[in-house]
């Protein structure tokens, strides 16, 4: 099939998040000027450069006490910082927990009974148990065509690796399982790894 998105797909759920899959997911954990803990998960995440090393993700959705975005971007337009934590399949409930539309005072470690710890580099929390967080400093938001799409980019100035997760001085994916988005309510879990060399390695 073909459709245009401006026409409409008509099928009974929109296909677009099934096509661009697996992706990985960013919890991103910030704190508004108040000091009031912010922890949401987000699936249009990625990392986009080496040196310095840099994140992005969009929030893509409003909630009437944020006016034009979510708690996230608002914090992080507030405050300039955020964390990425990365979420192993293990969390993946307390994760959903706090994907939910809950007020601007609700802090969600709290309230799914995640741990935190301060992040060394910026003013923000961080999920304790992890099994990687990137602290970042914001270094631009761009609003994109929607109402409410907004991309924040930011550098990591600090990276935390679960000492679990190092293993021959490699960063192991198989010991945590990273949990990654599909489309609709799908998600998927890393468990198998393979390696290719590029041509002339």
């Amino acid at each position: 099939m073909f459709y245009k998105p401006e026409d409409g797909h008509g099928l009974p759920h929109n296909p677009f998040n099934a096509v661009v899959t697996p992706r990985p997911i960013g919890w991103i954990s910030t704190r508004g000027a108040d000091g009031t803990d912010n922890l949401a998960p987000y699936s249009f995440f990625n990392a986009v450069a080496y040196e310095p090393p840099q994140v992005m993700f969009a929030s893509t959705s409003a909630k009437p006490d944020r006016d034009d975005t979510k708690d996230s971007m608002a914090n992080i337009r507030e405050t300039e910082v955020f964390c990425v934590n990365i979420v192993e399949y293990a969390m993946r409930d307390v994760m959903n927990q706090s994907s939910g539309p809950w007020g601007r005072e609700i802090d969600e470690f709290a309230d799914a009974g995640i741990d935190r710890a301060e992040c060394a580099t910026i003013g923000c929390a961080r999920v304790a148990a992890a099994p990687a967080s990137l602290e970042c400093r914001l270094t631009q938001i761009v609003q994109l065509p929607g109402a409410a799409n907004f991309v924040a980019f930011g550098e990591v100035t600090g990276v935390h690796l679960r000492d679990d997760c190092v293993v021959d001085g490699m960063f192991d994916v198989t010991r945590f399982n990273p949990l990654a988005r599909l489309g609709y309510k799908d998600y998927s879990t890393v468990r198998e790894v393979f390696s290719i060399s590029r041509p002339g390695e």
